[in-house]
């Protein structure tokens, strides 16, 4: 297992890390989430991702069973929670600093810690000012209750007005965003991004490296009955896959196995060791519905050094994707 720093801070995480999104709680009971988990961190993994609006709290219920069951050593691994969608009363949803608070409270109990090590908001609101956000990030961090908060799904600009806040108040900055990022969304990554990593230290968790399953190959033939775009619940992603941008990538995807097959891997390494070849990714998401294609997953990290410029290059020439020159942000 490769680690790296969460951003500037001192914080190393596994460059390969375990999320429960779709899967803990929907397809993954306590017995396999054991079985996941322990396996993960046999293999090096060290950070395990979750939400408190993942299957409404069940998934956090889940994972915090497995890890007690299991005895981890709490200072060998991180785990983290995420705030927003946390029921339908109007206090909790967003990020006003009473749903901030009793989100955190409310994880804690469910993962069965003591704390965050790290803690997002999940996405931004537009009805919450930033500061208030901002401080009832920093007053957890005082507590004890979270070690690193940070961000998923915010602009540039959204962050470093937050970063502004910190250091305007003499507050804790966030740390780390979690965005999406694989071979098909890469613009904020890579391109809005891009002065971030120099400028605050931003680290990134980010998700959906296989994009939804979909650069696994398995749609190569179709998208037929097995896989995610047909869980219960996940009808709009099979839409967005059946629409004509959808079965774009599904195509991209088949001259993506090519190359793959050209350098002796899988597709799907591919794609993971393409996201990891990226300095400024801090941790690639896996999601595994199964023990085996969590080891398999793992197994991308084999394949980074065949990414070479010479086969990057015929990555850009399918996907046709690449950043144009960034925006920049500067920390006013």
């Amino acid at each position: 297992m490769q680690y790296r720093k969460l951003g500037k801070s001192g914080l190393k995480v596994s460059a390969l890390s375990l999320g429960s999104w779709v899967t803990f709680g929907k397809q993954v009971d306590v017995g396999l989430a054991k079985d996941m988990i322990k396996t993960a961190f046999d293999l090096g993994i060290n950070f395990f991702d979750n939400a408190e609006g993942y299957e409404a709290g069940e998934s956090e219920i889940v994972m915090g069973n497995a890890i007690k069951d299991l005895g981890l050593p709490r200072d060998e691994f991180c785990v983290s929670s995420k705030v927003f969608w946390g029921g339908k009363k109007p206090t909790q949803l967003g990020l006003s600093a009473k749903h901030v608070t009793d989100a955190c409270n409310a994880a804690l109990t469910r993962l069965q810690v003591d704390y965050l090590d790290l803690y997002f908001c999940h996405r931004p609101d537009l009805d919450t000012p930033v500061e208030e956000t901002v401080r009832a990030m920093h007053n957890l961090v005082l507590q004890g209750k979270v070690i690193y908060w940070g961000t998923s799904e915010w602009s540039a600009q959204q962050i470093m007005e937050a970063h502004h806040v910190a250091r305007r108040d003499n507050l804790t900055p966030p740390t780390m965003e979690q965005p999406q990022y694989n071979l098909f969304e890469r613009n904020r990554v890579e391109d809005e991004y891009r002065d971030l990593y120099t400028g605050v230290g931003l680290g990134t968790t980010v998700w959906s490296p296989l994009a939804s399953g979909v650069l696994t190959g398995k749609y190569n033939q179709g998208i037929g009955s097995d896989g995610r775009l047909n869980l219960p619940g996940y009808e709009w992603l099979k839409e967005m896959y059946e629409s004509e941008e959808g079965q774009s990538k599904i195509e991209k995807t088949r001259a993506l196995s090519e190359v793959a097959q050209d350098i002796g891997v899988p597709v799907h390494h591919l794609a993971l060791a393409w996201c990891l070849k990226n300095p400024n990714v801090s941790t690639v998401i896996l999601g595994a519905s199964r023990t085996a294609q969590l080891v398999d997953n793992v197994k991308a990290l084999e394949a980074i050094e065949k990414i070479t410029a010479e086969v990057n290059e015929r990555i850009e020439n399918i996907v046709q994707n690449r950043p144009d020159e960034p925006v920049r942000w500067e920390l006013i």
